[in-house]
């Protein structure tokens, strides 16, 4: 057997109009056209369909029976293809982000809530992980863009600055720095030093700044998480330098924060791997970013924004 859709919508349609005639004009061809198309489906069902007679057209059992089978391929068929102009047009699909756990949290909610009133059909996935796990996943495939710090220095990467963000102490509202305009990284040599774990892009940009203003604190804990880098902080175990993304998933601690100097900041970028095409839903995403970004997006301390006319494409 070999029907084509196009079989089955003619079929479907004498049966709902029960007239060759109407059948045609409800599907813009002639009618001529039309009944050779059902005759060459009855041809390879080896039945008739239809009763046909001058005055009305009747369906035969066997045409119930393939009328309803056709109706639930059609239905199928015309959802595909919806779904496949809804992907080219960037309306339908799904998109996967791997990014820094801080920006999950501050950065992306307004582009993720501005994105879904435009594309409310697209499912959105992201994958909040450490610095070297967002790589991982975009080098393999898994997300289609990263948002992060410090991108491997590669070719196989397009690479667009999202933002900046200066680096604060954290410190115990009684500590003896709370009140100071800043605080210099050399001061932290005498400072019990509360730190990121060394996986955490946090860390890392730390290390570096500590080692240019050659101090070497003593640290008397890690941990993964900002919460609990808040938590130890307002304990008044130590100091935590932290960045300025970080800082509003660490306000419910009752801490306070003092401008490191000289600043030191990252640059936060969107990323992506060059031999993998950006589908519609991705492009339309990166374009909803650089609308967020050319809309003046919210003051945070110590963050500057990148608009996107002083950077270069994606």
């Amino acid at each position: 057997m070999n029907l084509g859709v196009h079989h089955l919508r003619a079929i479907v349609a004498v049966a709902d109009h029960r007239s060759f005639t109407l059948a045609a004009a409800h599907l813009g061809v002639a009618q001529s056209s039309l009944s050779r198309t059902v005759l060459e489906a009855e041809r390879r069902l080896r039945t008739p369909l239809f009763q046909r007679s001058t005055r009305r057209v009747a369906l035969t059992a066997d045409g119930e029976a393939v009328v309803a089978v056709a109706r639930g391929v059609i239905e199928h068929v015309d959802t595909g293809l919806e779904h496949i102009e809804g992907y080219l047009a960037g309306t339908r699909g799904s998109i996967t982000i791997a990014t820094l756990p801080s920006l999950a949290a501050t950065l992306l909610p307004p582009v993720i809530r501005r994105y879904q009133q435009l594309h409310p059909d697209v499912v959105l996935h992201v994958e909040d992980n450490l610095s070297d796990q967002v790589a991982e996943h975009l080098q393999s495939g898994r997300a289609d863009l990263a948002l992060t710090t410090d991108p491997e220095d590669s070719d196989d990467y397009s690479v667009r600055p999202i933002a900046e963000d200066s680096f604060f102490l954290a410190v115990h509202p009684d500590h003896r720095y709370a009140g100071a305009e800043t605080v210099n990284w050399t001061d932290l040599q005498t400072e019990p030093l509360i730190a990121f774990g060394p996986a955490s892009s946090i860390q890392q940009a730390v290390g570096r700044a500590l080692r240019e203003a050659d101090v070497s604190p003593a640290t008397i804990v890690r941990a993964q998480n900002v919460a609990a880098i808040a938590g130890l902080a307002a304990s008044g175990l130590g100091v935590a330098p932290v960045p300025g993304f970080v800082l509003p998933l660490m306000r419910f601690a009752g801490l306070s924060f003092v401008p490191l100097f000289p600043e030191r900041s990252r640059t936060i970028t969107l990323v992506h791997h060059r031999d993998r095409p950006l589908s519609p839903a991705v492009k339309a995403w990166v374009d909803v970013v650089d609308q967020h970004l050319g809309a003046q997006p919210e003051h945070l301390p110590g963050v500057r924004w990148i608009h996107p006319n002083k950077r270069p494409g994606l």
